[in-house]
């Protein structure tokens, strides 16, 4: 395996060493982190200047269609997706066809991630089977499998017995709980967020209580069993103060939020329309700035793109049909240096902290940091550079994002996994 050498960047490294630091990357590990290092006559040398090197960015929240609608994404698409956005790492959601829910079908993931990912794809569990919320999924056996964690998303778990069950039985494994909270009999056929856009476009709407509710219950449940939850995809300035406050409590809880819930409000449904629906709901403006506040000041951990693919048929249908979701690996980093940092909200620091040191901590997983000895996953990204979003350049197999002819800013050139170049713009 070739040596390379990165110089002249700016390491942005939550966790290690940041500042004016050459990388030199050898056998797929970090070898040397210094202010100069010189290169050997058989080193690839990767000239960083006006660049920030941080480690590979990491996604919690993803969704892969294989199996079940490859093509809307396989292993192959998601991959490019995700080296295009920056992503090294990703964590798929057990919501496939047929449901992550047995040593089976993560086998057969696993043997699709080892002949055509060109990233590093972790699987996630079903906490119940089917995604059902009735009977628990074969935790131990998932784990001894290769899982990181276990998430029912797409569904609440609807049935308190069965979560705090769940959760007991989870000490087994010691694994996070990835959890969509939603109380399936207040948001029922919703489309959007209850409140005035809902009213006045006449959709059927999901309250924010159905989010809410379904965090408190969590929260209680995880306090009396010991075992800590994360909470995904928050949405509501209320699900933000439980989180922050649980936290105060001494509660383990850990959160992450999505670019889309930061920098979209449900004013964009009228809009967008079918485009613009996504579960949970896009909230209004002042969810946005509890969700931005909660970023800021630690309530919530990381941010997570939920990644959801729908392929091209899916612009057709109408409202209350449509599927719910967008594609998010590509545009994550713009939209966090558009509306986070250019705003002042986050440091660069700590935006990258949040889709790399942080997830990594949650997930336990051994990447998200550049310190000699570790893997020589890197992203080297320009800060300054504008970029438009435009459909027909996006490497996911699908093209469902609201973001389309936006102009963002900060842009990925080159991604190394395992200390290849695996992507690289020039």
């Amino acid at each position: 395996m070739q040596k390379i050498l990165i110089k002249n960047g700016e390491l942005v490294n939550p966790g290690g060493k940041s500042g004016k630091y050459d990388i030199l990357i050898k056998n797929g590990r970090v070898a040397k982190i210094d202010t100069s290092i010189s290169a050997d006559i058989d080193t690839e040398v990767i000239d960083a200047t006006s660049k920030v090197v941080s480690p590979g960015f990491i996604d919690m929240h993803t969704h892969l269609r294989d199996p079940g609608d490859s093509r809307s994404e396989d292993v192959i698409s998601l991959s490019e997706a995700a080296l295009s956005g920056g992503y090294t790492s990703v964590c798929v959601m057990a919501n496939t066809k047929p449901v992550i829910d047995n040593v089976q079908i993560v086998g057969y993931i696993k043997n699709k991630i080892e002949k055509f990912a060109k990233i590093r794809i972790f699987p996630y569990g079903a906490i119940t089977k089917g995604l059902k919320g009735e009977e628990i999924a074969p935790f131990y056996s998932l784990y001894k499998a290769g899982v990181v964690g276990f998430s029912d998303d797409g569904r609440g778990i609807q049935n308190a017995n069965v979560m705090r069950n769940a959760l007991i039985y989870n000490k087994v494994t010691g694994l996070p709980f990835i959890l969509h909270e939603e109380d399936e009999n207040l948001s029922g056929d919703g489309v959007m967020n209850e409140g005035y856009m809902s009213v006045e476009l006449g959709f059927r709407a999901i309250p924010p209580s159905s989010e809410e509710t379904m965090i408190a219950r969590d929260i209680v449940l995880s306090k009396e069993t010991g075992v800590p939850i994360h909470i995904t995809h928050v949405s509501t300035k209320g699900a933000v103060e439980l989180i922050r406050n649980a936290k105060k409590d001494g509660v383990k809880i850990t959160a992450d939020c999505t670019p889309h819930h930061f920098s979209l409000n449900d004013e964009e449904v009228k809009k967008l329309g079918r485009f613009a629906k996504v579960k949970p709901p896009l909230r209004t403006q002042e969810d946005v700035d509890a969700i931005i506040e909660g970023l800021k000041d630690g309530t919530i951990d990381a941010i997570a793109t939920d990644h959801a693919p729908h392929y091209d048929d899916y612009g057709t249908l109408e409202m209350t049909l449509a599927p719910s979701g967008f594609i998010g690996l590509e545009t994550a980093l713009g939209l966090g240096m558009k509306n986070l940092v250019e705003k002042g909200h986050l440091t660069l620091e700590k935006l990258i902290s949040k889709i790399t040191f942080k997830p990594a901590k949650i997930l336990n997983l051994p990447y998200g940091v550049i310190r000699e000895g570790q893997p020589g996953d890197v992203t080297i990204f320009d800060p300054n550079k504008e970029w438009i979003v435009r459909e027909e350049e996006f490497k996911s197999r699908s093209k469902n994002s609201p973001f389309i002819g936006w102009t963002l800013k900060g842009k990925v050139e080159i991604v190394l996994v395992n200390g290849e170049i695996r992507y690289k713009t020039f």
